[in-house]
């Protein structure tokens, strides 16, 4: 169950539907949910974002990022903040979190980088069946369409697609050069046998845009009839009944941030 509270109405709260599954953020995980799951015509999946529509043309334009991320008061953004650290003679570190469909996907610097293998094997190894590097390989695989072609590490014909940087600053490369002087490993590619070392990032665009996870995976899915995304939806509590969450409480409207 998803239930309305919108602005204006605190003593009205109406039904907004009956779900199979309800995904709270379309950010990068729940963008892959709503793709994942919608693929079975069989159930009805909502989807909440406290934030808007992806329309804005800077959010897909690669240079966007700066504006996205550090403009003050942007909507598309969280402005969050740690608490104040003590090694940085009590500053807050300012953390950005994305505010729209495709989350911090929409506003992050499309770097495309995994984790580390050892920590995927260290969870398998403390019982984490099924998370080895191993195991969730394929899944990797999968999702990604690498515009270098596949190999053991990567695939071709998936949603997300991962390219080369299509410009390289002169600065970086000669900071590479300044690298191999010092001896440090070169590293073409952070996502395959080793991630020690220096070089390039590969970057999650696609002809030079930004390519996000609700332009790889929630766009696909927006035609299914099986799929309802609510947008400016700030999910405030989950629902319980007898000690099964039942439904989704949430205030509709951008004030309730």
């Amino acid at each position: 169950t998803v239930r309305n509270e919108s602005d204006g109405m605190k003593s009205s709260i109406t039904a907004a539907g009956e779900f199979d599954y309800v995904i709270v953020g379309a950010g990068s995980a729940g963008c892959v949910l709503a793709n994942r799951l919608t693929e079975n015509p069989k159930v009805s999946v909502c989807l909440l974002e406290a934030g808007g529509a992806d329309s804005n043309p800077l959010v897909h334009m690669p240079f966007g990022v700066a504006i996205g991320t550090y403009l003050p008061r942007s909507d598309s953004n969280w402005h969050f903040e740690t608490v104040p650290q003590v090694h940085l003679n009590g500053r807050k570190g300012y953390q950005p979190r994305g505010r729209m469909l495709g989350g911090s996907s929409s506003i992050n610097a499309m770097i495309y980088i995994r984790g580390a293998r050892r920590d995927y094997d260290r969870w398998a190894e403390m019982g984490a069946a099924g998370w080895s590097y191993a195991d969730v390989l394929p899944y990797f695989r999968k999702s990604q369409d690498q515009s270098r072609g596949a190999d053991r590490h990567h695939a071709v014909g998936g949603p997300l697609s991962v390219s080369d940087l299509r410009y390289k600053n002169p600065l970086s490369t000669a900071f590479l050069d300044a690298a191999a002087e010092l001896q440090l490993p070169p590293n073409d590619d952070f996502n395959g046998d080793r991630q020690e070392g220096v070089g390039f990032y590969q970057v999650t665009q696609k002809n030079g845009r930004r390519w996000s996870s609700a332009a790889a995976f929630l766009n696909p899915a927006k035609e299914r009839a099986n799929l309802r995304v609510i947008s400016e939806a700030h999910a405030e509590c989950i629902l319980i009944d007898d000690k099964r969450a039942s439904g989704v409480r949430f205030r509709l409207g951008r004030s309730s941030a």
